[in-house]
């Protein structure tokens, strides 16, 4: 059975992280969250303190530990794992869906292109 890291682990009422914490509650080293910020640009963005140093929101961390259980324990690539979330998100169609979707849209401009033939010979 896979191992789960979930958002729980994150410290109650506290909103913000450096990066070495971060990289804790995930169970990672510093310099994996900063390829995954890297890779995730979109959707990972940390503020800066005055020195420079990564602050991650809450929402980030949560989202590293998603990209954890993606990457290791279901090992997806990393273009897997963005796609897995786009979909989780609502934002694209599971590949699956999108193949059914070419085809039913294939088959009504078939069929549109017999309705004209039709329309055109009476």
């Amino acid at each position: 059975m896979p191992r789960r890291a979930s958002p729980a682990a994150l410290p109650s009422g506290k909103e913000y992280f450096k990066i070495g914490e971060a990289a804790r509650i995930v169970g990672v080293m510093p310099y994996v969250l900063r390829y995954w910020e890297s890779e995730f640009r979109r959707d990972i963005r940390p503020e800066r303190t005055p020195t420079n140093q990564r602050v991650y929101r809450r929402r980030d961390v949560e989202l590293f530990l998603k990209i954890k259980i993606l990457r290791y324990d279901e090992n997806l690539k990393i273009h897997g794992a963005k796609l897995r979330l786009r979909v989780a998100a609502g934002e694209e169609l599971p590949p699956s869906t999108r193949r059914i979707a070419q085809a039913v849209l294939a088959d009504l401009d078939e069929l549109d292109r017999i309705v004209d033939e039709h329309s055109d010979s009476e």
